[in-house]
């Protein structure tokens, strides 16, 4: 039988990146959560936690900090099961920026209470990777194709529209969006992964286009960017739709990016993750364009259609 009381504090560790601020969160001394985690590592026989600043955790660390984290789910799910009160519970997700700042929150938020959420940002075209690291228990991804051992459900398209402000798009595109001038003007990337740009350029250019870029991790800074007119960049329709009304920002061309969205989860806690996935498909419901070339039927272990 595991000790859950040193796996709390394994989690806790991880979580908080000290043992100091651990036993602050767990209400114990330091001393009592590096025993515990010592405890740990004696019966694993292996070292679950590289000690630094921040702490981070050993492949074997980061298992069991995830088996905490699907009991502590569990545990919930059967509370509600037997009518009893819902001890809170961790819940780790990954989540694209965009789908943050337009409508996950949202979702988050009617979702339940007692759940404590721990949010990683990535892109879309990544999230699932830590799905399949086994790091999360739940993803918003681009990717269609079920992570062994998920399940999943198309939520819709998010729809971006190329923007930048009047000035901007003056100056640099005075006969619209050539290779030549999107060669030249100063592009928005999220980061590394961000290929919404120069997929845009080249469906515009007819041809694949190297973009000159800033690197503005923030969706809400990519709107102010570009409005401010440091660049151009592809911005969640639902984000600029008032400003380009208002005359703050233009679209740059005709054709809108529309990204298929799809939420995919941990099988073993498809019971546990109901009220979660219902939250999620009505919030995106609520702002994504309808999935039309996607399959809409339930996968297996999936909660009902909400209305």
């Amino acid at each position: 039988m595991l000790d859950y009381g040193a796996l709390a504090a394994l989690a806790a560790v991880l979580r908080t990146g000290s043992f100091e601020r651990a036993a602050a969160e767990l209400a114990v001394t330091p001393s009592a959560v590096s025993q515990r985690i010592a405890a740990l590592e004696d019966r694993f026989g292996a070292v679950l936690v590289q000690r630094g600043r921040p702490c981070t955790a050993t492949p074997a660390g980061r298992r069991l900090a995830r088996h905490a984290e699907e009991v502590g789910l569990l545990e919930r799910a059967l509370a509600a099961d037997l009518g009893r009160p819902l001890p809170a519970a961790r819940l780790r997700l990954a989540v694209n920026a965009d789908s943050l700042a337009t409508w996950v929150v949202p979702a988050l938020a009617g979702a339940g209470e007692g759940l404590l959420f721990d949010i990683v940002v990535d892109d879309q075209d990544h999230s699932a990777d830590w799905l399949r690291r086994g790091e999360v228990a739940a993803a918003v991804t681009a990717q269609g194709t079920p992570v062994q051992g998920c399940d999943h459900r198309a939520l819709g398209r998010l729809r971006y529209l190329a923007t930048a402000s009047p000035a901007f798009a003056a100056r640099w595109f005075p006969e619209g969006p050539t290779a030549e001038a999107l060669a030249r003007a100063p592009a928005l990337s999220f980061d590394a992964k961000d290929r919404l740009q120069h997929d845009w350029a080249a469906r515009a250019a007819g041809r694949p286009v190297a973009l000159p870029a800033h690197r503005l991790p923030s969706a809400t800074a990519f709107v102010e960017a570009a409005e401010a007119g440091l660049g151009w960049g592809m911005n969640p329709e639902v984000l600029v739709r008032d400003r380009i009304a208002a005359g703050r920002l233009v679209a740059l061309g005709p054709e809108p990016l529309d990204t298929a969205l799809w939420f995919q989860w941990s099988r073993r806690l498809g019971p546990a993750l109901a009220p979660l996935t219902a939250a999620i498909r009505r919030a995106a419901a609520r702002v994504l364009i309808a999935p039309e070339d996607v399959p809409r039927t339930a996968p297996r272990d999936a909660p009902p259609d909400v209305p």
